[in-house]
């Protein structure tokens, strides 16, 4: 009976490690995910409660913002922010399509060299993945700040995918819920009008 006792005791403490590191693991998606929506068989569904949608952030409330637009009169809140989500949207498939030329633009080059590490390891697993969007994406000006012509305008994003991959092990879909900070630049009053990706950063849901 000791004995027995024993080995439950140390079957509680492994359960108890493998379900921290699965919650470490998980932790990235935020809010309530897709699947935990579906009733179990024999059992009405039932709606899941309303989500807190937070208020947008005005430009005065955003840090660093009206510094930015007293240097760049032309910078307008509305089209970049569609612009923004315009490029989250591309980056997002072009990264799970390992599609290095349509990503090449978007990036600047030390952002562009880890993306395509990642394709480079995926391609020698023998793993292949798309990604689509189940709803548009949200997006909201977080902060900006100017760094001598260099402008940087960091964008929190929420989205809600469906990836399908391709590996040795078979085919699975994975739907889930995601919040990152993108931070975009541009030099103020350059050529080129277009924003690259400078950063990614994971989010607080």
């Amino acid at each position: 009976m000791p004995g027995q006792i024993v080995q439950i005791v140390i079957f509680a403490v492994i359960a108890a490690v493998v379900l921290f590191q699965l919650y470490n693991v998980l932790g990235r998606r935020v809010g309530r995910q897709p699947e935990e929506a579906v009733a179990e068989p024999g059992r009405s569904a039932r709606k899941p409660a309303p989500e807190r949608i937070e208020p947008s952030p005005t430009d005065a409330t955003v840090p660093g913002l009206p510094a930015l637009k007293a240097r760049d009169g032309g910078f307008d809140t509305g089209k970049f922010l569609d612009g923004a989500r315009i490029a989250y949207e591309r980056i997002v498939r072009a990264f799970a399509a390992g599609d290095r030329e349509a990503l090449r633009p978007l990036l600047t080059p030390a952002v562009y060299a880890s993306f395509d590490a990642a394709i480079a390891a995926r391609e020698a697993e023998g793993r292949s993945e798309q990604t689509e969007f189940l709803h548009a994406p949200r997006a909201d000006l977080d902060q900006a700040e100017l760094d001598g012509d260099t402008a940087r305008v960091r964008v929190r994003f929420l989205a809600e995918l469906r990836t399908r991959s391709k590996g040795p092990e078979g085919e699975a879909v994975d739907d889930r819920r995601t919040a990152e900070l993108w931070s975009f630049e541009r030099l103020v009053g350059g050529s080129d009008p277009n924003w690259t990706l400078a950063r990614v950063e994971a989010a607080q849901a």
